[in-house]
């Protein structure tokens, strides 16, 4: 008896001229770009813009601030004023300079002469210390420089040498700045009596490319909490925030 061959099973990829199924292809594919998209969610967050990386690092600088301001008002029974003067109405030193002990900065504020400006040699020693809780992570300031500074004016939260007690903000805490995270082109030293007035903060709307983060800026309300003032805010409402008893009608924001 003649023995036959065994016939082995067909594969579609040892057949020469025939095409595999179509199908098949596809669902490669579609493996294949599943993976890719999972990938990429995973490596997103490594590659996010620093501005946003560091807004929460910002935020958290002002809460700290404005703890340190409630703490003063709780032992002193007002805010400081703007900055202090001397016998002739000349500016000393900057509120940032007055908190310094409810910063964990005692041994620092101890070392200036407050009867002397802030940028007298006596003082030199000070100002040459960099306190990271009044740098932004995104400023790249001279040594020294901050870009937090106080809503100041007449009807501010911060008036020149007088002090203002919390009862006197008609408008309501939560609904008036403090403190505000400017540009970088106006940054001042931290002890620096200089701070940003009502004309100051609405320019902020128009420079939204010089800010610090993404479309906006990190404010410091009265009541301590931080809020993300959009650069594309209405005047109306960001001239509400900066008084204290202009009873205005404020937007979102």
């Amino acid at each position: 008896m003649i023995a036959r061959p065994i016939a082995l099973p067909q594969s579609d990829r040892h057949m020469p001229g025939r095409k595999r199924r179509s199908g098949l292809a596809w669902i490669e594919v579609l493996v294949v770009t599943v993976v890719v998209a999972l990938l990429i969610a995973l490596l997103l967050p490594a590659f996010q813009q620093p501005q946003k990386r560091r807004r929460p690092r910002c935020r958290s600088n002002l809460m700290q601030i404005g703890l340190a301001l409630h703490n003063y008002h709780e032992i002193y029974g007002s805010l400081p004023p703007q900055y202090t003067v001397d016998a002739n109405g000349q500016p000393l030193h900057s509120w940032r300079t007055l908190i310094l002990p409810y910063l964990d900065q005692a041994p620092l504020y101890a070392k200036i002469d407050l009867s002397k400006p802030w940028n007298d040699p006596t003082n030199a020693e000070a100002a040459k210390v960099m306190l990271n809780v009044y740098q932004c992570p995104k400023v790249t300031a001279p040594p020294g420089f901050t870009t937090y500074l106080a809503v100041a004016g007449p009807d501010c939260f911060f008036r020149p040498g007088q002090p203002r007690r919390f009862s006197e903000i008609k408008d309501g805490l939560s609904n008036t700045l403090m403190v505000i995270d400017v540009t970088q082109s106006h940054a001042v030293h931290w002890m620096a009596p200089q701070d940003a007035d009502e004309k100051l903060i609405l320019s902020l709307g128009n420079a939204a490319k010089e800010l610090q983060h993404i479309d906006g800026t990190n404010g410091l309300l009265g009541d301590g909490i931080t809020r993300f003032l959009r650069s594309d805010l209405s005047a109306e409402t960001m001239k509400g925030l900066c008084t204290v008893s202009g009873n205005e009608k404020l937007g979102d924001f």
